[in-house]
């Protein structure tokens, strides 16, 4: 194809395709940042205007010194959500990986992996990924998939491929009433207690007595040991979390505790230790300080999914609003909020900050607010005070 410089701009040519229609291109020259010399070309502009100014933009990054993004000009975000995985997934724990590999393999790649990663924008985002999957997935799942989506372009500013994150003002769905409400009333928990006790087996019964009393994570629980449970102090120690992906290291620094235990929830704790002994026995074995606290019939550790279909058999039995495993910390972390418990305290039993109290909790302490105004104002009328206009 032969090539007819512009008379305007030394780096802009037009030329004729196979159907003699007239085109224009340009081809810059640069250095990238290692001082490599490359070139950037594109073709197929109807006019030698479009040509200069496209011509003017690649000059103005170059400049700039942003030649990583003419580099990565047709990267997609497929590819850049791989890169951007394999080069930081040794950094993460084992659960993060997973998590995040099934994000991008599953909904992030599927959905907008496609696009060019400096064309996507806010409004082909919010169309393609949020909208669609809004009302096929809970608010907070959809929310959690579009941080992870952000870190990964954050990643990518910080790569120089892009100039900013364009995804920090989408529109997200909020909670349903029906999500926001994963936690029992203490009546709720009383009845939901009640059945598990007199329908299943004692290790079941323990299970979620001790979720219910402490509000620790699924995995914490069935991560505990003997030798966690200190029953002169009445204190359990939480140092690790077990589940189907193993057993390590709990979640956050924070999630690194020991808390204060209720008196009966202790005494029924000695209880089942003895019955715990007599299993293992029963099977040739001995208790020690790393057995595992939870045990099922065959006296091995109970599976970290176990609790869920029990919980489900008794909502189904009792007709109690449908919760998670989850749910009953949240019960228990409500319940303290609604007795006026203060925040910091609350968070550092269940391993958290006082900052996610108020995030994830907000709603139960703005009616705590109303419920105390209204108190306050009743105690006056009670004793005869007026306010008002004389």
């Amino acid at each position: 194809m032969k090539l007819y410089k512009s008379v305007k701009e030394n780096e802009v040519y037009y030329y004729f395709n196979s159907n003699n229609e007239k085109l224009w291109m340009f081809r810059h020259k640069y250095y990238d940042s290692t001082g490599k010399r490359k070139e950037k070309k594109k073709s197929g502009f109807q006019t030698e205007k479009a040509a200069i100014k496209a011509l003017l933009e690649v000059k103005a990054q170059t400049l700039r010194g942003e030649t990583k993004q003419l580099d990565y000009e047709k990267i997609t975000v497929g590819e850049w959500l791989d890169i951007w995985y394999e080069t930081n997934c040794s950094k993460w724990k084992v659960t993060t990986k997973i998590q995040r590999l099934g994000i991008i393999k599953n909904y992030l790649k599927p959905y907008v992996g496609h696009h060019k990663l400096q064309k996507l924008d806010r409004i082909i985002y919010q169309k393609s990924f949020i909208n669609k999957l809004e009302g096929k997935f809970k608010a907070s799942t959809i929310r959690l998939w579009h941080t992870i989506f952000k870190i990964a372009i954050n990643a990518a500013v910080d790569a120089e491929i892009l100039s900013r994150n364009r995804f920090n003002r989408i529109a997200l769905p909020a909670d349903s009433d029906k999500e926001s409400l994963n936690y029992f009333t203490s009546d709720e928990l009383a009845t939901f207690l009640n059945d598990i006790q007199k329908n299943e087996s004692l290790t079941n019964y323990m299970y979620f007595l001790v979720a219910a009393y402490t509000g620790m994570r699924k995995g914490e629980i069935c991560g505990l040991q003997w030798k966690n449970i200190n029953f002169n102090n009445q204190t359990v120690t939480i140092e690790r979390t077990r589940d189907h992906k193993g057993i390590r290291l709990p979640k956050t620094k924070n999630s690194y505790r020991t808390i204060l235990i209720d008196t009966d929830v202790m005494k029924q704790l000695e209880h089942y230790k003895t019955c715990c002994k007599e299993k293992l026995f029963s099977y040739g074995k001995k208790l020690n300080s790393d057995t595992f606290v939870f045990i099922n019939d065959d006296a091995v550790p109970i599976f970290s999914n176990s609790p869920n279909h029990i919980l489900k058999k008794s909502l189904k039995r009792t007709g109690l609003p449908k919760i998670t495993v989850h749910g009953l910390r949240h019960t228990h972390c409500t319940l303290l909020l609604n007795e006026g418990r203060d925040a910091k305290v609350i968070s550092e039993r269940l391993g958290n900050t006082p900052e996610m109290i108020y995030k994830v909790y907000g709603h139960i302490m703005k009616q705590m607010e109303v419920d105390l105004v209204t108190a306050f104002s009743q105690s006056l009328e009670a004793s005869g005070a007026k306010i008002g206009a004389n």
